[in-house]
């Protein structure tokens, strides 16, 4: 008999450790991680006037595809006797190196459309007006791994989210300029009355038809989504705020 009362008191204990067992609460699930470079992603801003008063709006868009990124960039703005509707589309590989450029510039009435095409392999680019017609082309050297605007922003988000700053570097955008980014801390930032913490980043811009500074504030999200942006000029300080 003495097997079969072990057998039978293993059997017990072991159905008491199941039904303890049954009775834990599954562990919560992960968050879903969204936004780049997560998922697909689409932000809408609001241009401000320094008095807070709206000019226009501004679209940030990054979709996946076969080889990488295609991000995209829409501007409508305007002010008494002067419009501003401009499109920019970027593609970039998995590294986030630049692989084209189009911008679609529409500045009251004037409108220029541009392609800039990057060899990554053979480290140069070439530069066409599409229209007008007639407006030519020109051919420049790049450094590894060149980046135009747009796919530069997003490699500055992607490596905040690793706690780095993206180094400074030569960013194409039309002609070459000199960016660098400098981060400062934490800062509160208030939106749609809402306050939030985020990562303040000063933007150093230098080229042919720029030398100035801007204050990004980035969400402190997984994806570093960018929550304002603000531009001192000299009529006073611009911001761009995002619309949730």
């Amino acid at each position: 008999m003495k097997p079969f009362f072990l057998t039978a008191a293993f059997l017990t204990g072991l159905a008491a450790l199941w039904a303890q067992t049954a009775q834990k609460p599954a562990p919560p699930a992960a968050p879903r991680l969204t936004g780049f470079p997560f998922t697909d992603e689409s932000l809408h801003y609001s241009i401000r006037w320094p008095s807070g008063l709206s000019l226009g709006d501004v679209t940030l868009t990054a979709h996946r595809s076969e080889f990488g990124w295609n991000f995209g960039a829409g501007i409508d703005a305007a002010v008494p006797g002067f419009s501003i509707s401009d499109q920019y589309k970027s593609k970039a590989n998995v590294e986030l190196c630049s692989s084209e450029l189009e911008r679609n510039i529409d500045h009251a009435g004037k409108r220029v459309r541009e392609k800039t095409t990057f060899d990554q392999h053979n480290r140069n680019a070439r530069r066409e007006t599409l229209f007008p017609e007639g407006g030519g082309h020109s051919d420049f050297d790049l450094p590894t791994c060149a980046r135009d605007a747009l796919t530069f922003l997003y490699l500055a988000r992607s490596e905040l989210g690793q706690g780095r700053v993206a180094p400074a570097d030569k960013v194409f955008f039309g002609s070459a300029y000199s960016v660098q980014l400098r981060y400062t801390g934490e800062a509160p930032v208030v939106l749609d009355e809402r306050q939030s913490v985020t990562d303040r980043v000063v933007i150093s811009v230098k080229g042919p038809r720029a030398d100035v500074s801007s204050e990004a504030y980035f969400a402190r999200d997984a994806a570093r989504t960018p929550l304002v942006v603000k531009l001192p000029l000299s009529m006073g300080t611009f911001s761009l705020e995002l619309v949730r």
